[in-house]
This record gives C-alpha cells, structure tokens and sequence, in this order.
C-alpha cells in the first residue's frame, strides 16, 4: 500500500503565527528585571506539584522542584550528566567491582533546622521509601541495593538484612546485589535523597504519608534552598539556606516556581516578562520563536521516550497482536515532522540511543499492512466488532494534538473508532496509578545515563509499570543483567529483554525526546544536558539588554 502524505498541519490547527514586518519589543518587564536583581529565578516546572516528599514524589516535575530543598550523596554535575559532584558525601570508594560503596558523609552538612547530616539519616530514609505500608511508587529505585526487593516485598523483615549499614555517624556503606558502576548516577535522583528523621516523627510515623512536615513552617531540607511558602496552585517560593555547606557557590537568592499546567498560558508569562524560564513549548509557537525569538528558544536533546500505555487486562488490548497492531499504524515520522517539529527521533525502541554503549533498537517501523493482517488474525478484520476505547491524556494542546493524529491514523489504517479523554494533571496521575483507563498518555525519562533505567520498570509488580504486563523471562534477563559483572554480557542480556518486551508489547511507541523551552538570556549556566537535571547551585542571574528585532 502507497504511504499516505504527511499530516496537515492546517488540518490540526498548527500555524505559525508571526507577522511579517512587525516590531518585536524585547520580552521583559519592571517584575522581571527586579527579579533579576535580586537573584530571584522565576520559572515553571508545570502543574501543581502533588508532594515535596522526596520518597512520595511521582513524577520529574515534582523532582526538580525538590532538588532545591533536599541534596542527595552526591549533587548532579552542571555541564556532563554521566559526572557527578560532592553532596553530602564529600568523597567515596568502591570495591573492585563497583559493588560495594562506602561514603563520606562531611562533617560540615546540615539540615536546615541545624541538626547534622548522619549516616544513619540515610539508612531511616532507606527504609521508610522500602517500608511497604508507606507504599513509595519509587521504592523499586533501590532494589540495586542487597536485601532491598525482599525487604520491599516483606520477604524479610528485619532491615539489619538489608545491604546498608553506618560504619559511624559519617561513613555509610551500601553493597549492591551485583556490579553497578553507574550507582552514582543512581544517587543523583529523589528516590535516594535523605529525609530528616526528628521531622518525620514529630508529625507521623515511618509509614505516613501525607502528613504535615512538608508544610512551609515544618519543613527541614539540606540542600542549597529552604522552603518559604508553598501557595497551592499559585507558587512555591523558596529562599537560600544559609547553613548548606557550599552556600558561597550558591549565585541566586531565592527561586519562585509558578504552577502553571498549560503551556500557552506559560507562554503569555513569559512575553509578558512574568517568567525566566518555561517548562515547554507549545507546539505551534515553535514557527514563531525560530523566526521571531532565537534568541529565547533552546531545543536541547534529552534522554526521554514519549509513549502510550497500555492496560493489557482490558479487550482487546489484552490480546498482543492487537497491540502491535497498534504499534504498526502510528506514522512516528509524520508526527515529529510534521506536528512536534522539535528535533525529536521517532521511536522505534523503548530505549532512547546514546545511552551508554547501549544500541536503540529498530523494531517498530510503520507497517499498516501487516497492521490489518494482525488485527484480521485478532478477530476483528477490517476493524469490524471492535470495541471503542479511549485514549487518556493530560491537559495539553500537544498531547491533545498527538492523540488527534494517531485516532485519525487507527481509523485510516485499521478502521477501529477510539475516544480521547482529557484530565487535570492530578487526576490523571491518579487515574493512571489506579489503572483505570484504556490508553494513558506517558513519559518515561532516564533516571541516570544507563538504559537498565528505561527495562527495569517492566518487571511483574513494579510500581512504574502500571499495564499489567508481566513476563517471567523477562524478569529472569533483568536480573541476571544485574548480578554479571562482565559489562557486554549485561548489554546482550538487556537487548534480549528489550527484544522481548517489544514483542508483546503493553505500550505504543511515539518518538525520543528533545526538551524545548523559553530562557531569558539572563539566566546564566543553565546548560543543555540530557537527563534536564539542573544543580540550582550553579545557576545565576545578570541584567542583559536585548534589542528588539524588525
């Protein structure tokens, strides 16, 4: 069959709206510019966050709000995302092997309230995020870590089993259930930053969520921030921590984060000189910012895949060859040229490439002939007798705009009729969590640069899989990969899951990201870097002077 053309963009509504010959002020403001000089960061990182718990968080947005209040054992590096810094460890070592680290937790950190940073400050955290009744959706984030799966799942019950332990109160030594070179890279996310034991139980047990302690006037962070006001659905103010252990590095004053969900009204802030920094782009301005304001667009490149889940206990999404066949209809290069247009690379794996010495797959090609053959042998020829179903998204004219272009491919290609239902960021993580959809818009961003971090949450009860999806040999290359210390064996171990998964897959595949977003050209060090984790230490603020353009 002859490839259809290209996706209309008139037929979607993207245009770009620049008008020829117009003067273009430049974008700031008497609040932006006071901003600036008083080393304040204005910035959106979306919707309204559901948690600062750095153990209860649930998505990336949510972590790089947290970054600012809490420091791990190590901080993230501000130009190369495959190094990383001194946090609260000053220094470390490893056995030969990498599966055995000690650290150096320095004399000099504090919690912001005064009391020191201890070794055993890390292992309560490690426990509560393991403890089950707290129930972290992170908890797997751990399972590197000898005794941690089993304590997770109450295969054991004693912690002292678990491989971590207080050599005194500032050397901590973890051991891993295998080789793990990349574990630094691994500490560089929230699912392994400290919480402060005393503010826990003043306010609740171990096990509670939820409770008080994240409320402005409670809250005891580490990091180079502290908590000043947190007005819901408005803005999180937060103001330097004069007693983190590397203030003098610290540039910025204070950093205010807008809970702003939708990205044309991020925009409208950010010409509006109400923003230094958005968390996207939408769509249809990119035509605009290329021609008119290059000098506020970056395109940066980012560890990312921008997927469909699946939930494979309902029909007919229960049956596999309906789900490739939906793999096989989605024109992933249609898409990126015609509706993202952001530099992104249609995926034809789940594992984004240049992920280490990890080679991305090609599996999903766009076959629509094989397509209707699966869907014929599913059942359901032509598309006749098959059920509607919905695809779920979160509240975004790109998603919204995605989720058009592949309900009108599956009714070009298969004949298959499916909704589009949108929710308000909170109730959709809910929605998703509690598996109660059909077809749910996701992301999944790299954890650290190696790709066991896109294959390990596909294994059976893991809390980021969220499909229902399970194979045993699946599991069984997952953890073999894990305990070989002989680096290619563990790359061919991990293509064969990967292999695998794809084979029978609960997901549909999109496209690898890139990370498009508005920056003032004040904004000083916010460097492109692919996991998008930005160190705010390292950040800083100048008065600049832009021309406006004719």
């Amino acid at each position: 069959m002859q490839k259809p053309p290209l996706i209309s963009l008139m037929a979607l509504g993207v245009v770009a709206w620049p008008v020829a010959g117009e003067t273009l002020p430049p974008i700031h403001s008497r609040t932006l510019d006071e901003a600036t000089r008083n080393k304040i960061l204005l910035i959106s990182e979306g919707g309204e966050p559901h948690t600062l718990d750095p153990q209860a968080a649930r998505d990336t947005s949510e972590y790089h709000i947290i970054m600012g209040l809490i420091e791990g054992l190590v901080g993230c590096h501000p130009i190369d995302q495959s190094k990383e810094v001194p946090g609260m460890a000053d220094h470390w070592e490893h056995n030969n092997d990498y599966s055995v680290w000690t650290f150096h937790i320095g004399e000099d950190r504090k919690w912001s309230n005064g009391d020191p940073v201890t070794a055993q400050d890390f292992i309560f955290s490690y426990k509560r995020i393991l403890t089950p009744a707290f129930g972290s959706r992170n908890g797997d984030r751990l399972f590197v870590m000898k005794g941690a799966e089993d304590y997770f799942k109450e295969k054991i019950t004693d912690f002292n089993q678990v491989g971590v332990k207080a050599l005194d109160d500032h050397t901590l030594r973890v051991e891993l259930v295998g080789p793990t070179p990349y574990f630094l890279s691994l500490l560089q996310r929230y699912a392994w930053f400290p919480v402060n034991p005393k503010t826990i139980l003043k306010f609740g047990t171990i096990s509670d969520r939820d409770t008080k302690w994240t409320l402005p006037e409670n809250y005891v962070g580490n990091g180079p921030f502290k908590l000043k006001s947190w007005k819901q659905h408005d803005v999180i103010e937060m103001v330097r921590n004069p007693l983190y252990w590397d203030a003098a590095t610290v540039k910025l004053n204070g950093i205010n984060f807008y809970s702003i969900e939708n990205q044309s009204t991020q925009d409208r802030a950010f010409q509006t000189g109400q923003l230094h920094k958005t968390s996207g782009l939408q769509l249809d301005k990119v035509p605009y910012y290329r021609l008119k304001r290059p000098e506020y667009l970056r395109i940066d490149p980012w560890k990312a895949v921008y997927f469909y889940r699946l939930n494979v206990e309902r029909k007919p999404l229960d049956n596999p060859k309906v789900r490739t066949a939906l793999n096989l209809t989605v024109d992933r290069e249609a898409i990126v040229k015609n509706i993202t247009r952001q530099n992104e690379q249609p995926a034809t794996g789940f594992t984004p490439p240049r992920m280490g010495d990890y080679q991305a797959l090609k599996v999903m090609t766009y076959d629509p002939d094989k397509a209707r053959q699966l869907l014929a042998e599913a059942g359901y020829p032509g598309g006749k007798g098959f059920p509607k179903f919905n695809i779920l998204i979160n509240t975004s004219e790109a998603h919204q705009m995605i989720a058009e272009a592949i309900q009108q491919m599956w009714k070009d290609e298969l004949n298959i009729n499916v909704g589009i239902e949108n929710q308000e960021w909170r109730v959709f993580l809910d929605t998703k969590s509690n598996m109660s959809y059909d077809i749910a818009r996701s992301a999944m961003v790299a954890d650290s640069m190696d790709s066991v971090t896109f294959l390990d949450m596909w294994t059976t009860g893991n809390e980021n899989n969220s499909t229902h999806w399970s194979d045993p040999r699946y599991d069984e290359l997952i953890q073999q990969a894990a305990r070989t210390g002989d680096a290619k064996v563990r790359l061919a171990l991990l293509h064969q899951a990967e292999e695998l998964f794809l084979s029978n897959p609960p997901v549909v595949l999109v496209y690898w990201y890139t990370r498009s977003y508005l920056i003032q050209p004040s904004v000083k060090n916010w460097n492109p870097l692919t996991l998008d984790n930005h160190n705010y230490k390292f950040i800083g603020l100048e008065l600049t002077k832009t021309v406006p353009k004719k």
